[in-house]
């Protein structure tokens, strides 16, 4: 019997990744670490049962008791707002923790799969290649603390490897681009786009969608690697069942697509006509804002992920239809 970590398990990937495992693996042991609050996270993992919910601060405690029975930590935690300035709190939370984890992965031969950003790329300048290298890693230029601190992560483990310092069983970091799907709702204000239009529709009033302020891009026409929650769920799920594999890899569909695509395929799921509103951009958003972001996938291919991603359309569909517009939204 396998047991699985899952940290930040109760989150949005998390408890995708973890309600996924309960199903593919139900001979083994699902275990999510997270803090729940006051809010309704804990939903996240009503329709997966897992074996163990464990805090946070008795994480490393809980670890050593079980390390004889731990395949693999899905590590996933992390203050992913990225409106938090407080630096301290975003290094001590994803970088410093995130190190101490990955250590103990190593010291003990486990396997350790992490969450990166694709928001690491910053403006894009740099392109958007998962190239791990230090001379790669060093010139991109996030715009956030977020960001930076996945960024700094990322570097780390180039460092690490590039000293040839020992590693874990498998060491994989995954830079996710713009993930929506089921289980998003505590997110709040860091949602996708998708999710807080989505009442809005659903209804038959506007959405809003930002103005651009680049004249290259159309009002709506601003682009983004939308990914689907389920095609990063299986990303991980092939990473589990192909521990050979090791490297940071993109997570997107390798095609960007517009806010206004994004919106009208909205309105599709739900058979209703598009109208779209556009506004005004936060003055303070405006220098920061991406226009556009695109996964470039030859690394994950070229390693043996064949799996086609949802188009945008279908994972859309699929959310709305499936989940959004039903009595219970969660997976």
């Amino acid at each position: 019997m396998k047991t699985y970590v899952v940290t930040g398990g109760s989150g949005f990937l998390g408890s995708n990744i973890a309600g996924a495992l309960t199903e593919r693996y139900p001979q083994d042991r699902v275990v999510v670490c997270d803090v729940f609050g006051d809010g309704d996270k804990w939903r996240n993992i009503v329709n997966h049962p897992v074996d163990e919910v464990i805090p946070p601060t008795e994480l490393f405690y809980w670890l050593e008791m079980n390390a004889d029975t731990v395949d693999a930590i899905i590590h996933m935690g992390a203050i992913s707002s990225t409106t938090e300035r407080d630096g301290d709190l975003m290094l001590e939370v994803n970088f410093s923790l995130s190190k101490i984890l990955r250590g103990w992965a190593t010291e003990n031969q486990k396997r350790f799969i992490y969450a990166s950003s694709g928001a690491t790329y910053g403006s894009g300048e740099q392109g958007f290649e998962d190239d791990n290298s230090l001379a790669y890693l060093k010139k991109l230029k996030p715009l956030n603390t977020y960001a930076w601190s996945k960024c700094a992560f990322d570097y780390y483990i180039a460092r690490s490897v590039e000293r040839e310092e020992p590693q874990p069983a498998q060491s994989v970091g995954l830079k996710f681009f713009n993930v929506y799907g089921p289980n998003e709702y505590h997110k709040s204000e860091q949602a996708s786009v998708l999710e807080r239009i989505f009442p809005h529709a659903q209804a038959g009033r506007p959405v809003q969608l930002f103005k651009s302020y680049n004249a290259e891009y159309a009002d709506g026409g601003q682009l983004r690697d939308f990914i689907y929650v389920k095609d990063c769920v299986s990303v991980v799920l092939w990473l589990l069942e192909n521990p050979q594999v090791n490297g940071l890899f993109n997570v997107g569909t390798g095609k960007a697509r517009t806010f206004e695509d994004l919106a009208r395929a909205l309105f599709s799921a739900l058979g209703k006509e598009p109208q779209i509103h556009y506004i005004e951009m936060p003055n303070e958003l405006r220098p920061k804002y991406q226009y556009f972001t695109e996964a470039k996938m030859d690394r994950l291919r070229a390693a043996g992920y064949t799996q086609p991603m949802h188009t945008l359309e279908e994972g859309v569909a699929d959310y709305v239809q499936n989940y959004l517009n039903t009595a219970d939204p969660y997976f």
